[in-house]
């Protein structure tokens, strides 16, 4: 199996389809909470909505990279999330995560061995293959704090 193959079969287990890792996937978790359990706060803890804006921040920002564009995205905006007053604003939230990895994972697959062993923008962010692994990560880690408090809200 090529190595894209492998890597899109990961990322799409964290975002998608998956249960293998965490029992659970971004697709599914959120697809039962409500605007109003996204955006309830438990302090000290991030809300499910901003977890999901973060990770879909990163996710569109990489995309970008892929689509040809620049690497724009910066840390310290990336839990500026629009506030959330309707379902409507939560389901464009959903949506977005969910439609940028299906897309991400469509780059992913299309990649050469090569391709993913590539310098991702600059020397200092490594190869797309340690960005892509990287985010798979990064998913995977806010995936267990939004099951944990989906919990508690519960």
């Amino acid at each position: 199996m090529k190595n894209s193959n492998q890597i899109t079969n990961r990322f799409k287990e964290v975002f998608l389809n998956g249960t293998w890792i965490a029992n659970t996937n971004y697709k599914t978790i959120l697809s039962d909470i409500t605007w109003q359990q996204a955006t309830q706060k438990i302090e000290p803890l991030n809300t499910i909505a901003l977890l999901t804006f973060h990770i879909n921040y990163y996710l569109e920002g990489v995309l970008n990279v892929f689509k040809g564009g620049t690497l724009d995205i910066k840390d310290k905006y990336s839990f500026d999330c629009p506030e959330i007053t309707s379902e409507t604003d939560w389901n464009n939230l959903r949506y977005a995560l969910t439609h940028n990895a299906e897309v991400f994972s469509k780059y992913i697959k299309l990649m050469s061995d090569n391709e993913l062993d590539t310098i991702f923008v600059d020397e200092k962010y490594g190869t797309y293959r340690r960005n892509i692994e990287g985010l798979i990560e990064h998913s995977y880690y806010h995936l267990g704090q939004i099951a944990l408090i989906k919990k508690m809200i519960k």
